[in-house]
């Protein structure tokens, strides 16, 4: 979808339940995958013949597998209580976008094929055939669910939308209604070994340059290994960090943080992406096969841990899922945890007195904070009680001078998404984009209002992309996002001409 067709609601004050719009969004859908691009990750490139009955077997082979999956597809009372928490709901006003709404659109396939109602009374339970029309319905609406599980935070049942989304979405690959966004960056993954198809040597070009700007910047020789046998930590950090913007700016962090503790470290060209696509189609055999990449880097360098960069979902696989994927790490040093954040290590250095910050010189920022879903409601940080949320505020106050968190409603487990996240970081999804980054954009503006706030923050790749997307349209400058480690960069004493 062209940017000139795109335009942002407007700001309003939260919370506000939108006017319903039905259908609003039914245009709104990403490209199908092709042939092509499925080859790569084992998925049919069309629709295949027998779909229905192939989409069904999928379907009940997910229900014998997942019995969560069964649970959540039986609580639901249609209750309401999800309705308004869902970003794409609020900014688009699109019933189908509640939650709800949109878990009944596998609800009601579910009912027909596997509930004794369904098949003998499906009138009476209000179940469905999976025709054309409620496939084609799937495949625009469950492409409208980012997977950040704030509904699930407050359906008094915990039923999981993100898990269903994951489902229908696995489903459809299975019968060659895979997405191409999703679907095309796992190919490069398996290809080139990272979402943005990035060769060896061209990774290894990036970081001579990134050291090279480090030395004029600062005059300091600030390294930035890649497949350095030997050393203690391995970091695995989202693609973008190589050379976009603002990405990269937290890679120069954590190069500094790791120059100022004397600690050596390495990339890996294996292993040169922490971001894993196979958690937003639900397909567990990708995950594995992504991550596998993470324990043979380690393996091979010899290194005694292994540090995961700011990427939000990069970090929930990691946390909740590579001890079961790609474990057990009995080669690494037991004294560090697997996975560990790079928000962990700074922080331990901090406490530590290892590195030093200095405040001053991120004085001309005033910074907020965003909570990145799948940090926020999807894992864990520091071995402590809400970790997630305590470390990252407690870099960007050792950082700066000048911290506001957002309104209390907005951040923790109760953050909003950003919009972009769950595989819907694609153009053509540029209208949905801009509608379902409306809640958080509120949040911003009346942070900015009251504290003059010029830079937000956070620890997700996908978060930065979005977010320099769309603040334009509302009116915010592009620049005015970035990361946790970009603030700790600019902050830290390195030991020369500081």
């Amino acid at each position: 979808m062209a940017a000139a067709q795109v335009e942002a609601p407007p700001i309003r004050e939260y919370p506000v339940i939108p006017i319903l719009a039905h259908d609003a969004m039914a245009g709104s859908k990403p490209y199908v995958a092709s042939e092509k691009i499925n080859e790569a990750i084992g998925f049919p490139g069309q629709l295949v013949e027998n779909w229905q009955a192939r989409a069904v077997e999928k379907m009940g082979e997910l229900l014998g597998k997942y019995r969560s999956l069964r649970v959540f597809l039986d609580a639901c009372v249609h209750c309401g209580a999800c309705t308004d928490k869902c970003h794409y709901f609020l900014g688009t006003g699109d019933p189908k976008n509640m939650p709800v709404a949109r878990q009944e659109l596998v609800r009601k396939v579910y009912r027909r094929y596997f509930t004794f109602a369904g098949k003998w009374f499906p009138k009476l339970v209000g179940a469905e055939d999976l025709t054309e029309s409620v496939l084609e319905d799937w495949y625009k609406y469950f492409n409208q669910c980012s997977e950040c599980r704030r509904c699930s935070v407050y359906c008094p049942y915990g039923i999981d939308t993100a898990e269903i989304t994951m489902a229908a979405k696995e489903v459809m690959d299975s019968i060659g209604m895979g997405q191409k966004y999703t679907n095309e960056i796992i190919g490069k993954v398996h290809r080139l070994g990272n979402n943005l198809g990035l060769p060896g040597p061209a990774l290894a070009d990036t970081l001579e340059t990134l050291a090279e700007e480090v030395r004029e910047d600062t005059g300091v020789d600030v390294r930035f290994p890649l497949d350095e046998e030997g050393a203690e930590v391995l970091v695995v950090t989202p693609s973008a960090d190589f050379f976009a913007e603002p990405h990269v700016y937290s890679l120069i962090g954590y190069a500094k943080v790791f120059h100022a503790a004397g600690i050596r470290w390495t990339l890996s060209s294996r292993a040169s992406e922490a971001g894993n696509f196979g958690l937003f189609i639900g397909n567990y055999a990708q995950m594995k096969a992504i991550a596998a990449r993470v324990r043979e880097a380690a393996l091979e360098l010899g290194v005694k841990r292994i540090v995961v960069g700011e990427c939000g979902h990069a970090w929930r696989v990691a946390y909740s899922f590579w001890n079961t994927l790609i474990g057990p790490f009995d080669f690494l040093d037991s004294r560090y945890p697997v996975p560990q954040h790079i928000c962990e290590l700074t922080y331990d250095l901090l406490r530590r007195g290892a590195i030093t910050l200095d405040r001053e010189k991120n004085d001309h920022r005033v910074v907020t904070f965003h909570d990145s879903c799948n940090v926020a409601r999807g894992s864990g940080m520091g071995g402590m009680p809400r970790g997630q949320f305590i470390i990252p505020r407690e870099l960007i106050k050792a950082a700066c001078n000048h911290f506001h968190d957002m309104a209390p409603e907005t951040i923790h487990e109760h953050t909003f998404c950003c919009g972009g996240g769950g595989g819907l970081l694609t153009d053509e999804l540029l209208d949905l984009r801009v509608k379902g980054a409306l809640p958080r954009m509120e949040a911003l503006a009346r942070v900015v209002e009251e504290h003059g706030v010029n830079f937000m923050a956070t620890i997700c790749a996908i978060c930065k992309a979005q977010f320099s997307k769309v603040l334009p349209y509302y009116k915010f400058e592009m620049d005015m996002i970035g990361g946790v480690h970009q603030l700790v960069g600019d902050a830290i004493r390195l030991g020369r001409n500081d």
